[in-house]
């Protein structure tokens, strides 16, 4: 299978190709562009030339175009899971529920939120101002690997919403549903250059599109180290950016949670798509009187989990998204042991003939400012912690460089919502994890990234508020 660019409405090759690999059996599913500075240029031109136009069209007139949007990925949601879950690895089931449901609920979303958008008055004694929302012009979208659909959907329905139009880089590791959206695109005749797709390496594709001077837009989700270069190249040229980045995310369960919920709870948020989600609950607390039972039925509910084929619907845990990403990932569990670290269960590579599969792995005895306790790892990796106060939980989830997410586990809710408050993070779930609803912000503090997506907040990053006074 050939992947190819979308650029101004039609498919581009690029002179050079890389190789893209199923992570469950490392054989090669197709080849994608290795795209340079003169192919993003082009595409930037596109979306350049498309902006007019596309502009001046009304809230309704592209609110409708991200409905057939929807419509025709909705058609292809078996497709989308089966591309989902051969190019990253994750469990068949997953890439169903989550990736292609959510890649189609963003587009509905999004243009509902745009329809019910009115013009803000205030009104003066002698003046009235009426406040509106401008396109921006071109922006660059960069997404991660880890939900290749789910994320670039997110980023391409609030924009193109809001009359921009867009150049997005994908994953080069996860390509081939950014090239179904392609597709997609094509075959309900969106205008040409609303929307354009280069693929290719981050540091060259991703660059380019960061300090090309006519993106005037970069949203980035991916990791911290890569948001630094994303933020020192956009902002002293002054453009719109969203930094999503990455998490160490405490899950803190106190003694008087509703133990049976929990363990599924917060072995789930542990592992969900092999911990390779950046709100996931790396850093377990637990309270010190129930530590010991608790990390037992932990491991016992985390040992019984099936992990396997992908493609098999009994699946719960597949393959990391590469050989490589995976020895960078039992490098921390080899870390863990030379710090002193126990492994309660897995921490192994599965008896399976080939793939980046890795057991799941529960760590106890670690240090709170252990390595593994304060980096992200972004795998099927966890450490357990015992706490005694309510204000030592707190101090230990506050102690990291990171404010992504956390989740309180508890039956007393003024407590959860107490602690709660009380946390550095931009999100927090009590007595559940990723319940998310998309009228709400989505955004960390410190290294987790500067700026809020979502609902209302994702229309004001697409769009420059115009505030205009008229004096009667």
């Amino acid at each position: 299978m050939e992947v190819l660019n979308l650029i101004n409405g039609e498919f581009v090759a690029t002179e050079e190709c890389l190789e893209n690999l199923n992570p469950a059996t490392s054989k090669q599913t197709s080849v994608i562009p290795r795209s340079t500075a003169s192919d993003v240029d082009a595409a930037v031109i596109a979306a350049k030339r498309a902006f007019p136009a596309w502009a001046v069209l009304s809230y309704e007139e592209r609110a409708d175009w991200l409905d057939k949007i929807a419509d025709a990925l909705e058609a292809k949601s078996e497709e989308i899971a089966a591309l989902e879950s051969m190019d990253t690895g994750k469990p068949i089931s997953l890439a169903r529920d989550v990736d292609a449901a959510r890649s189609v609920a963003n587009f509905r979303f999004f243009a509902e939120q745009v329809r019910e958008l009115e013009v803000e008055r205030f009104e003066m004694e002698d003046a009235s101002n009426h406040v509106i929302m401008q396109p921006v012009g071109v922006a660059g979208l960069i997404t991660p690997w880890n939900l290749p659909l789910y994320l670039l959907s997110w980023k391409i329905a609030p924009a193109i919403a809001m009359g921009n139009t867009v150049v997005a880089k994908p994953s080069e590791l996860t390509p081939l549903t950014a090239d179904l959206l392609a597709r997609t695109l094509v075959d309900i005749r969106l205008p040409a250059g609303v929307v354009n797709i280069v693929h290719g390496f981050g540091h060259e594709a991703g660059q380019a599109l960061t300090e090309h001077p006519d993106t005037r837009i970069i949203s980035f989700t991916g990791g911290t180290a890569t948001g630094k270069i994303v933020a020192s190249t956009a902002a002293p040229m002054f453009k719109k950016l969203s930094l999503e980045l990455g998490g160490k995310n405490s899950t803190i369960v106190f003694a008087d949670a509703d133990m049976e919920k929990t363990v599924s709870g917060v072995a789930r948020a542990g592992l969900l798509n092999q911990g390779q989600v950046c709100l996931c609950g790396s850093r377990i607390l637990v309270e010190s009187s129930i530590y010991d039972q608790f990390l037992a039925d932990l491991c016992e509910h985390i040992e019984a989990m099936k992990l396997g084929d992908p493609s098999d619907e009994d699946t719960e845990l597949g393959s990391l998204v590469s050989k490589e990403h995976r020895s960078k990932v039992e490098s921390f569990i080899q870390i863990a042991k030379d710090e002193g670290g126990v492994i309660c269960t897995g921490g192994k590579r599965p008896d399976f003939e080939d793939g980046a599969f890795l057991e799941p792995t529960v760590i106890s005895g670690l240090d709170i400012n252990s390595t593994c306790s304060t980096e992200e790892i972004f795998g099927p990796v966890v450490v357990v912690h015992p706490f005694d106060t309510e204000e030592q939980a707190v101090a230990i989830a506050n102690g990291v460089e990171y404010g992504l997410a956390a989740s309180v586990w508890t039956t007393d809710l003024e407590k959860g919502r107490r602690v709660s408050e009380a946390l550095d993070t931009g999100m927090v779930w009590v007595n559940t994890w990723l319940h998310r609803d998309l009228r709400t912000p989505f955004g960390g503090t410190k290294a987790s990234g500067v700026g809020r997506e979502g609902g209302r907040w994702s229309l004001s990053f697409y769009s420059e508020t115009q505030n205009i006074c008229i004096k009667r």
